[in-house]
C-alpha cells in the first residue's frame, strides 16, 4: 500500500491547513458535541496514518479529510459522516482494529466503517471468482441499515478519481472501469447529479485520454463564444422573469465531456453536429402558497414566449419526480445563431435535491410524507440482499441491471401503478404482483389483449395477469424476466422442485437397495454412475426421480467391476478442480502488471497467447486493454467495449496493460459504413480505391439503393488503424459520398 516516510514540517503543514478548511466551512454541524466528534475523529485517524503516504508521496490522511470534505460539503452529511469518512480506512490499513473504534465511537460508526473495509483474509477464491464483487456486496448489505455507507463510498471514490494520476495504468483502468459500471450510475440513482457528471468525465479521461483531450480541446475553443451565446440569450428571460415578480438566479455552462461523447455515439455524428451542448438553470425562490409546479409552467411559458421550443425534447419531471426524487422542468429551445439550448428550471428546494441528492431528500421529508419513489427503490435494494445470489459477479449484474436501467410504469387492473426495469415481461410483473401469482401465471392480458407471460410490456400498459393451479415455473422462464425478484423466485421454485425429485430418486433407490440388504455407499455409487453415464449423485437420482433411469436390475449392475476411468474422471472432478483454480491464479500473478503486454505478430510461438474479442474487434492502432482469462491467455478488448467495462468493474485485478507491436504480416477484419446519393460509376470508384489505390483485401461489399440514395458496408482486411483512417479519408473524397464511418459491431 503506501509507502512509509517520515513526516516534516511541510507535510505537518499541509495536513493541518487541509483539516482546517474542513472544519472551517462545515455545514449542518450545529449541535452540541459534533465539533469534539470531528477533532476526536481527526487526531486517531491522523495518529493512525502518521508517516504513511499514498502513491502521489502526499501524507496518506489528507485522503480522509478530503472525503469528509465531499461527505459534508458537497453530499451535506453531518457530523456522524464526517467522522466515519475520517476513519474509513483506519481499520483496512493501520493496527486500529473495529472493536477498538466502536469503543470509542460507538456501533453505529463502527458498522459504518465495517461496511467500507475490504474483505481481507476471511475471502475465500476457491468459493468466490471475484473479490471486487463481494466488497461491493459486503458494502451494500450495510446499507440494508443505514445508506449513508453507500454516500461515503461514493465520497471516497470521487477522491480517489480526482487523485487516480499517480496509479500504475493497470490500476487506473480497472479502477475507471469500476467507476463507470458501477459508481457513476449508483450516484446518479442517489440524486447525486453533479458527482455522477464527474465521476463520468475522470473515468473517460483516464479509460480514453485521447478522445477526452480533443472534446475538451474543441469545448475550450469555443468558449468565449458559448459564454456571449448564453448571455444573449439570458437577457430577454432576466427582462421578463423580473416583470413577473420572480426572485431567481440564472447560470449556463456547457454539458459534460461524457454526456457530449455519448450523445456523438449515440448519432454518430461529429462533436460539431452535437446541437445542444449548451445548457441553461434557472432556480427560483417559490412565492408562499402557489403550488411550486405551478410556478415552473409559468417561467416554461415565459420562456417559450421568447423562444420557439423543440416539442419533443421536453421532459417534465415536477408532474412526476424520477425514483431518485428529482424533480425539474427540462425544454430545449432554439436560441441565436440557430443554435438549440436545453433549459433546466427548478426551485430552489428541487435544486438542492439535485445536488445533494438522498442528504437533501430527508432534510425536506417530514414524518407524514408518502412513500417516496426513492423510498421504494431502498426498499428493493433490501429485497435483492435479503436473498443475494451465490455468484457475486452475477449478483452484481443483477444489481446493476435491474437498479440502473431506465424504468416502464404499467397498471394493474385496478389502477394500482407498478415500476419495472425497461424490457420487462408480464412474467416480471406477475412476480412484482405475488411470488405465488407468477409461480402460476399462464397468459396475461395486455390492454385487454391475450399474451403470453414472456410478452414484453411498454410504459402506460394495463396488465391482468392469467394463474392455472396446475402451472409451475420453468427453467426457460429465466430468459423471460429481467428483474431479481422474479430471477430469484424462478430458481427457488426450480430447486424445491428439484429437491423433490432427488429425494423422490433417493427413496425410489434405497428401497431397490432394501431388496438386496444394500445401503448406498461410495463404490456402489460409483457402479451405478458409470452404467447410467450420470455426472454425479444428484444427476444420478434425479433420473431415477423422474423415471429416466431403470433401476430394476441393480442385481446385475453391482456384479460389474468398476472400470478405471470412472475413479479417473472422480478424482479429475472433485480433487483436481481446486488444483487447476490455484494455477489459474499464478497464471495472473506471474504476469509482471508494471510492464504492458507486448501484442506481437506470430502468437503461436509467444510465450503467452492473446485474443482478439469479438465484441469490440480492436485491431492495432486502438486503445486498448487485456483481460488475463482462467485459461491463461489474453482477450484484447477497447476500454469503451462494455463487455471490459464489466470485467474491470468486476475482475479488475485480472486487466493487464497491452500495447500493440508492428503488425506487417496479420491483418485485421475491420468494417466501413457508407452513405451518399447514388450516381453511375460510384461503386466502381469505390472499389478500385480500395483494391488499386490502398492495395487493401477486400472480403465483402454490400450496397443498397432507394430513392436515389445509396447505403452500404465494406468488409476487408487492415494492418493497422493509420490503414483504416487513409481509406476513410479517400472514400470521404469521393464526389457523391456523403457519410463514411468505422463499424466496430461486426455482428
Amino acid at each position: 500500500m503506501a509507502n512509509k516516510d517520515v513526516f516534516d514540517d511541510e507535510d505537518v503543514h499541509r495536513i493541518n491547513s487541509e483539516y482546517e478548511s474542513l472544519v472551517s466551512n462545515l455545514i449542518r454541524c450545529n449541535k452540541p458535541g459534533d465539533r469534539e466528534l470531528i477533532d476526536k475523529a481527526f487526531k486517531i485517524a491522523n495518529e493512525a496514518h502518521w508517516n504513511m503516504r499514498r502513491k502521489s508521496g502526499e501524507p496518506y490522511v489528507i485522503h480522509p479529510i478530503c472525503v469528509a470534505k465531499i461527505v459534508n460539503q458537497e453530499i451535506g452529511l453531518g457530523a456522524g459522516s464526517i467522522a466515519t469518512a475520517l476513519l474509513h480506512d483506519v481499520v483496512e490499513d493501520t493496527e486500529y482494529s473495529l472493536n477498538e473504534i466502536e469503543r470509542e465511537f460507538g456501533s453505529k460508526i463502527a458498522s459504518l466503517i465495517d461496511g467500507l473495509t475490504k474483505i481481507s483474509g476471511t475471502y475465500n477464491k476457491e468459493t468466490s471468482t471475484s473479490m471486487q464483487a463481494e466488497n461491493f456486496r459486503k458494502m451494500l448489505l450495510t446499507l440494508s441499515d443505514d445508506l449513508r455507507v453507500i454516500l461515503i463510498k461514493i465520497a471516497d471514490r470521487l477522491h480517489n478519481m480526482r487523485t487516480l494520476e499517480s496509479m500504475p495504468e493497470h490500476k487506473k483502468m480497472k479502477i475507471a472501469g469500476e467507476t463507470i459500471f458501477l459508481y457513476a450510475p449508483l450516484a446518479h440513482r442517489l440524486g447525486l447529479y453533479a458527482i455522477k457528471s464527474e465521476l463520468e468525465d475522470l473515468s473517460f479521461k483516464f479509460r480514453q485520454p485521447q478522445i477526452y483531450d480533443e472534446i475538451t480541446g474543441k469545448l475550450k475553443h469555443s468558449e468565449k463564444r458559448n459564454i456571449a451565446l448564453i448571455n444573449k440569450f439570458s437577457l430577454p428571460i432576466i427582462e421578463k422573469l423580473m416583470e413577473a415578480g420572480f426572485q431567481f438566479d440564472i447560470s449556463g455552462r456547457p454539458k459534460s465531456v461524457f454526456s457530449i461523447w455519448k450523445k456523438m455515439q449515440a448519432k454518430n455524428v461529429p462533436f460539431e453536429e452535437i446541437y445542444d451542448v449548451l445548457a441553461v438553470r434557472i432556480v427560483f425562490k417559490p412565492v408562499p402558497g402557489i403550488p411550486e409546479k405551478t410556478q415552473c409552467w409559468n417561467i416554461y411559458s415565459i420562456i417559450t414566449d421568447s423562444y420557439l421550443p423543440k416539442p419533443d425534447r421536453l421532459r417534465d419531471w415536477v408532474s412526476r419526480p424520477k425514483p431518485n426524487g428529482y424533480e425539474a422542468l427540462h425544454l430545449t429551445v432554439m436560441g441565436p445563431e440557430g443554435r438549440w439550448i436545453e433549459v433546466q428550471i427548478r426551485s430552489e428546494r428541487m435544486d438542492e435535491i439535485a445536488e445533494r441528492g438522498y442528504a437533501a431528500h430527508w432534510k425536506y421529508k417530514g414524518d407524514e410524507s408518502p412513500e417516496s419513489e426513492l423510498d421504494k427503490w431502498i426498499k428493493k435494494i433490501r429485497q435483492m440482499l435479503e436473498n443475494p445470489l451465490e455468484d457475486p459477479i452475477e449478483f452484481l449484474d443483477e444489481f446493476k441491471m435491474n437498479l440502473f436501467s431506465s424504468e416502464i410504469m404499467v397498471f394493474t387492473p385496478k389502477g394500482l401503478l407498478i415500476s419495472l426495469p425497461k424490457g420487462a415481461s408480464a412474467l416480471d410483473f406477475a412476480y412484482e404482483i405475488h411470488t405465488e401469482v407468477g409461480n402460476k401465471a399462464i397468459g396475461a392480458k395486455i390492454n385487454y389483449r391475450l399474451n403470453p407471460i414472456s410478452a414484453i410490456l411498454n410504459s402506460g400498459d394495463q396488465v391482468e395477469i392469467i394463474t392455472s393451479d396446475i402451472a409451475k415455473p420453468d427453467k426457460e422462464w429465466l430468459k423471460y424476466v429481467r428483474t431479481t425478484k422474479a430471477k430469484e423466485a424462478i430458481k427457488v421454485a426450480l430447486k424445491n422442485e428439484s429437491k423433490d425429485i432427488i429425494q423422490k430418486g433417493t427413496e425410489i433407490l434405497e428401497a431397490q437397495l432394501g431388496i438386496l440388504n444394500l445401503r448406498l455407499n461410495n463404490e456402489i455409487l460409483k457402479k451405478l454412475l458409470e452404467e447410467f453415464e450420470s455426472t454425479g449423485k444428484d444427476d444420478l437420482l434425479a433420473g431415477i426421480g423422474l423415471g429416466k433411469i431403470n433401476t430394476d436390475d441393480l442385481k446385475r449392475v453391482l456384479r460389474k467391476n468398476t472400470s478405471r476411468s470412472v475413479i479417473k474422471y472422480w478424482d479429475l472432478k472433485f480433487i483436481g478442480s481446486r488444483k487447476e483454480k490455484k494455477d489459474d491464479n499464478d497464471k495472473v500473478s506471474k504476469i509482471d502488471k508494471k510492464v504492458p503486454f507486448l501484442l506481437r505478430e506470430n502468437v503461436d510461438n509467444a510465450s503467452q497467447s492473446y485474443s482478439i474479442a469479438k465484441c469490440c474487434n480492436p485491431i492495432p492502432g486502438d486503445d486498448v486493454v487485456g483481460y488475463h482469462t482462467s485459461e491463461g491467455s489474453i482477450m484484447i478488448h477497447k476500454p469503451k467495449c462494455p463487455e471490459a467495462i464489466r470485467i474491470m468493474s468486476n475482475e479488475g485485478d485480472r486487466i493487464v496493460a497491452v500495447k500493440w507491436a508492428i503488425h506487417k504480416l496479420n491483418s485485421f477484419l475491420a468494417r466501413v459504413s457508407m452513405s451518399g446519393i447514388d450516381r453511375i460509376g460510384l461503386v466502381n470508384e469505390i472499389t478500385n480505391i480500395i483494391s488499386s489505390e490502398l492495395k487493401v483485401n477486400m472480403t465483402g461489399i454490400n450496397i443498397s439503393v432507394h430513392n436515389g440514395i445509396f447505403e452500404g458496408t465494406i468488409d476487408l482486411y487492415v494492418h493497422h488503424t493509420k490503414d483504416l483512417n487513409n481509406l476513410i479519408m479517400k472514400i470521404s473524397g469521393i464526389n457523391g459520398i456523403e457519410n463514411v464511418r468505422r463499424v466496430e459491431d461486426l455482428s
